[in-house]
């Protein structure tokens, strides 16, 4: 509990016993003292809030109304209704401030990732330093049980890291020289020497702490409909409470003081604490359930929009598949086997794509860039070089139809790289991708939450095939270049149902741009990921997906329980109160007693399995 919350409770308390000592001695007349002193004890904050905010022209809010109605309840001599209107008012602050911390707490874990110091050696010696002084090309010393505090690749030493607070995985992971390590991991064993790749602004923890700080300015439309509401409701719910000690007593002959009291009554019901509190606590609650799973959503109207997706498309390379590409057979055409493997590296040189890696690591001798020239990428079709005095191309089926060279169809499964010389062709390479581990259950528990899955993919039709028949998706899209899958995105995308895409986020961001939903697989590290899209899952794990809109429709249907409830009770006993049927305590509970169901509510969305 904060200091600020701790000095309240001490108030709320005194005032509780100086309340009790007044009724308890023998005071007579002067008991309204010991009311008075304690009604100042526990609400004089209120009433300088309320006047503060007066004077910045913020008049209609909850400080005002329980003023007021605490001010009617002392000039109707109602002096302990008005004591104890104020005294449960503080203790519903009270708990929807304790409720708020425990909120916080669950994105609090994330924020203390943020790193105090890099050790660097000088003289011989470590020395402690400000993470944001240290550059790229630097030398930082991690020790076990510290945080790592910027992006870099292991030199020296081996270790495993805990990256539990980043991707929400409780086992370590093993790293060793050319490892790279992210910022926010903490070192379990080891003594770690890293080369720094990154600095601070860039690391991976400064972006995910930016990410979490500003997700509670983007609201969703429930949360900015429920600002807009209290801002007339207030007004409004005050302008009868006037009218309902006034018009009675004036026109049809109605007892004042009665009136009075109804109208104080009426002040106390329509006091909007339980919205204006709840509806927030819900989202941030569900925005904190999810980051303890490893799942950054960016702010409350990602999560309203995540309720409403009908259709998840899934890029397939590094989404569905591991991205981990492995070359599975060799066709050569007039040349041998060796032969073709050699020129495809060398063509491939230049490239770190998946494949173009896969293919060096198959030929596994280095690769002399400098005997290759002139190197043009022809985007989604491939590459084409000059060596040894000829042109060289690399490339699916539309690079050998661009230059019109006859090639051999290939027959087999998988990313087929035909290769040739100037016109001739000279065979083909088949590359393999792995379909992730949990990618089959990942889609089928999508559909179980009755949401359709589209692939994407560059890749030919029958490797498109083969992947959606193995994992059980219906619709998929073959051959697309990156501007394919934008279109193919914009006519999916529907007025009513949202669509929502995941991909790698390194170079599927303008598709995570455009759709209703970007999710960005894996982003740990990738600047791409946590700048196009609206989630991010931070680790590759594909069930995370569901598990974010299993949340995100857990914490609408309690938001959407609390607006129910709130306005339900509040109407029915405004009713009764304006007929004189509510007393002063049956107004408290239509106030506080309805703040703290609906807060014990929102609490649900952390709970939440």
């Amino acid at each position: 509990m904060s200091k600020k919350l701790i000095k309240l409770r001490n108030r709320i308390i005194v005032s509780l016993i100086i309340f009790i000592t007044g009724k308890i001695l023998p005071l007579g007349v002067y008991s309204v003292l010991f009311d008075i002193a304690a009604y100042l004890m526990v609400g004089y904050d209120v009433i300088l809030r309320s006047i503060k905010n007066i004077g910045h022209g913020q008049v209609f809010d909850e400080n005002f109304l329980m003023t007021l109605a605490t001010f009617g309840a002392f000039y109707t001599k109602e002096y302990p209704e008005a004591v104890m209107v104020m005294w449960l008012y503080q203790v519903g602050e009270l708990f929807q401030g304790y409720a708020v911390g425990k909120s916080r707490d669950s994105i609090s874990s994330l924020m203390a990732i943020r790193p105090d110091y890099a050790n660097i050696m000088e003289d011989g010696e470590l020395v402690e330093t400000d993470p944001e002084d240290v550059s790229v090309g630097d030398i930082i010393y991690i020790k076990p049980g510290e945080k790592v505090p910027l992006d870099g690749v292991v030199i020296e030493g081996y270790g495993s890291l805990d990256t539990s607070a980043l991707t929400g995985e409780s086992i370590p992971k093993e790293v060793n020289t050319g490892d790279e390590i992210l910022s926010g991991c903490i070192s379990i064993n080891g003594l770690l020497k890293v080369e720094v790749t990154k600095e601070y602004d860039d690391s991976t923890v400064a972006r995910i702490l930016e990410l979490v700080e500003n997700a509670s300015n983007k609201k969703a439309k429930t949360e900015k409909f429920i600002t807009k509401f209290a801002k007339y409701y207030t007004p409004c719910v005050t302008i009868a409470a006037v009218l309902l000690a006034v018009i009675p007593p004036l026109f049809f002959g109605g007892d004042f003081n009665d009136y009075m009291i109804r109208a104080c009554s009426f002040l106390v019901i329509s006091c909007p604490c339980a919205l204006v509190i709840s509806v927030p606590l819900g989202f941030f609650g569900g925005i904190g359930r999810a980051s303890r799973e490893g799942i950054l959503i960016k702010g409350s109207n990602y999560l309203e929009t995540l309720t409403k997706v009908k259709k998840i498309v899934f890029d397939k390379t590094g989404t569905l598949t591991k991205g981990s590409f492995e070359v599975s057979k060799i066709n050569a055409n007039g040349v041998d086997k060796d032969e073709l493997l050699r020129i495809t590296a060398m063509i491939e040189a230049s490239s770190n794509h998946p494949i173009a890696l896969s293919i060096k690591k198959a030929y596994g001798q280095d690769v002399d860039i400098s005997l290759t020239k002139e190197v043009i990428e022809y985007p989604g079709k491939g590459l084409s070089v000059m060596m040894d005095g000829l042109r060289y191309y690399a490339g699916n089926e539309e690079l050998m139809k661009m230059h019109n060279i006859s090639y051999t169809k290939a027959s087999e499964t998988g990313t087929v790289i035909y290769v040739a010389s100037e016109d001739n062709y000279l065979g083909n390479i088949i590359i393999a991708d792995k379909i992730k581990d949990d990618a089959m259950e990942a889609v089928l528990r999508l559909k179980d939450n009755h949401i359709g899955v589209v692939m994407l993919t560059g890749d030919n039709e029958k490797t498109a095939k083969d992947i959606a028949d193995k994992l059980g998706i219906d619709q998929y899209y073959a051959g697309l270049l990156p501007g394919d899958k934008v279109t193919k995105i914009e006519e999916l995308l529907s007025d009513t149902a949202k669509v929502a895409f995941v991909g790698d986020g390194i170079n599927d961001a303008p598709v995570l741009t455009r759709a209703d939903i970007g999710i960005a697989m894996g982003g740990l590290g990738s600047d791409a990921a946590i700048e196009a899209s609206d989630v991010v899952i931070m680790d590759d794990r594909l069930l995370k997906i569901s598990k974010a809109i299993e949340i995100a429709r857990k914490t609408m249907y309690i938001v959407k329980e609390n607006i129910v409830i709130a306005l339900g009770i509040k109407a029915f006993v405004l009713l009764l109160g304006a007929f004189g049927y509510v007393n002063m305590w049956m107004a408290v509970f239509a106030d506080v007693g309805v703040s703290f169901i609906a807060i014990l509510n929102s609490m649900r969305t952390l709970m939440y399995k």
